[in-house]
């Protein structure tokens, strides 16, 4: 249906909530996390790339505090060279701060 194709990506939010309520828009967002995540970099050194230093700690301090999450979530397909399983140990109970 087309109102499944043109509905802005959310996260099943409560209803009128989404994603740009609390979250930078995608095209920020998903170079700071390809970066955090995939590329291993320090919030330092996406910060240096030219991003905006308060969105980057933001950013890294949701994604440390949704760590739980990945333990809660079943097996799932791995679609990048980082998977949330075994491709990506930080221990939930150990803060990592790279700042």
């Amino acid at each position: 249906p087309s109102t499944i194709l043109h509905k802005a990506p959310s996260a099943e939010l409560a209803p009128g909530q989404v994603d740009a309520d609390s979250l930078p828009p995608y095209s920020i967002l998903d170079p700071i996390l390809t970066r955090l995540i995939e590329h291993v970099c320090s919030v330092q050194d996406v910060i240096d790339e030219g991003f905006d230093r308060e969105i980057v700690l933001k950013v890294d301090k949701l994604l440390r505090l949704s760590e739980y999450k990945r333990k809660q979530a079943p097996p799932g397909l791995r679609l990048s060279q980082k998977a949330f399983g075994t491709g990506r140990r930080i221990p939930i109970v150990q803060r990592n701060t790279t700042v």
